[in-house]
């Protein structure tokens, strides 16, 4: 696979506020010192979001390819994430996401296979295997309801 270049764009605005955009797209994100530090600013995106965010929306897509190409019928999946910001060594550090997807399924017997693609896309993420945290998959998986007619 050839390399791939992607653009990132920072303007700081004002206190411990900036803007982030990309030539490539069409939104910008405000973002900020989240509130737990000095200065911080509560209700903006912050670094260690967006870090949780980047990790939790490579599973997604990851997943959702693996799916694909497995051809697991599902009819919905969602993510809620955490991430873990510690103190080692005396530095502040990105020690954990946790992610807790909840994938819904039409059919029983695809259940063993849906967990098998769920795990597969976290070990094969791109962001996961780029970064020193420790991922942990905590995966739900329901049966679609039958439509009563």
């Amino acid at each position: 696979m050839e390399e791939h270049i992607y653009n990132v764009d920072l303007h700081w605005k004002t206190d411990r506020k900036g803007e982030i955009s990309s030539p490539e797209l069409d939104e910008k994100i405000e973002v900020a010192t989240p509130p737990e530090f000095p200065k911080g600013i509560a209700g903006i995106w912050s670094p260690e979001h967006l870090y949780t965010a980047a990790v939790n929306s490579c599973f997604m897509t990851t997943f959702l390819a693996i799916a694909e190409n497995s051809k697991l019928e599902f009819e919905s999946l969602s993510c809620p994430a955490k991430g873990k910001l510690s103190t080692q060594e005396g530095k502040f550090i990105m020690s954990q996401i946790v992610l807790e997807p909840v994938l819904t399924i039409y059919n029983e017997e695809d259940k063993e296979k849906a967990e098998k693609i769920l795990f597969k896309a976290e070990k094969a993420c791109l962001i996961t295997n780029s970064i020193k945290a420790e991922v942990i998959l905590i995966p739900k998986i329901n049966l679609a309801e039958s439509l009563v007619s």
